[in-house]
């Protein structure tokens, strides 16, 4: 039922983001707007990213197989990057474009056309935002959770490009306009530079944030029969978290007893933690020239 309900606010996403582009090709057709432009281009990339959402999101239910025994996550860092990309170039072509509107000292037009596409696309954007907030409420899907922080933004970037054709055309403000398109590209190299950053961590499987580590050793070692952690590893990829570790156990204690615990452990971590895939490895306590006693 969750991944339905993802899917469903994925498919939101994307018709928001269609309808958008629509309604900005003709004010950016009419306005010359290079602030529109840039809005624009923002709306295309924000339907690749909302596509890749929606794709994300089927592809995050569907179980591990045999090619594929971790899952499909890394596949949603694989296409982030490939977004990177497109944000950047868009990014490059929309500053030259703005600089050279700055520079020649062309002036938008028809400013009403393009103040009209952005409240439309304020109240779009907000109630897409508050019904992606009540999914993520419901389901915690990290991906539906991403997407609604890149649209939360679009609202100041759709009150930017107002704000610039009020100065431009209202104001009589000159490279009010080219300004804001500069600095929209500046907005989207920065954003780039943040997916990518998230993208590459998840690649390399990058460590739980320490805090979130010791939280975790913490709900493990409430079990009165381990007597110690050690090696833990940990690591993200998509939609699924995955950690490894090992403990310290009695060494008179039987198989069947070690067996037991460690399901026990299972048991109490997942309801903290649900989701998460554990590998415990049990150690006899000790054992003589364990170098990696303590240390997590």
């Amino acid at each position: 039922m969750s991944s339905e309900t993802n899917f469903r606010a994925g498919l939101a996403s994307v018709s928001v983001a269609t309808i958008l582009i629509i309604l900005k090709t003709y004010a950016s057709w009419s306005t010359g707007s290079a602030a529109m432009l840039g809005s624009l281009a923002d709306s295309g990339l924000d339907l690749i990213a909302s596509l890749v959402t929606l794709y994300s999101v089927r592809l995050a239910a569907m179980p591990a197989d045999r090619q594929h025994r971790f899952g499909h996550g890394k596949a949603e860092a694989i296409a982030a990057l490939v977004q990177v990309v497109l944000i950047s170039l868009s990014a490059f072509w929309l500053g030259v474009h703005s600089i050279g509107h700055l520079l020649a000292g062309t002036r938008s037009s028809a400013a009403q056309i393009g103040i009209a596409v952005s409240l439309v696309s304020v109240v779009l954007t907000l109630l897409l935002v508050t019904y992606q907030q009540r999914v993520i409420a419901r389901t915690g899907s990290l991906a539906i959770g991403t997407d609604n922080l890149h649209y939360k933004s679009d609202l100041a970037l759709n009150g930017a490009v107002i704000a610039a054709l009020l100065l431009d055309q209202v104001l009589n403000i000159k490279g009010a306009d080219a300004l804001a398109g500069i600095g929209i590209a500046l907005w989207l190299l920065y954003n780039a530079w943040l997916a990518s950053n998230r993208a590459i961590d998840e690649l390399m499987d990058r460590e739980w944030p320490e805090a979130r580590r010791r939280a975790f050793v913490e709900v493990a070692n409430r079990h009165p029969e381990l007597r110690g952690i050690h090696d833990l590893r940990t690591r993200t990829a998509g939609h699924r978290d995955f950690v490894q570790f090992h403990v310290w156990v009695d060494p008179d204690m039987t198989v069947g007893e070690v067996h037991r615990v460690m399901d026990e452990v299972e048991d109490k971590l997942r309801e903290v933690y649900p989701g998460v895939e554990i590998l415990i490895h049990p150690d006899p306590a000790g054992r003589p020239g364990d170098a990696h006693e303590g240390q997590l």
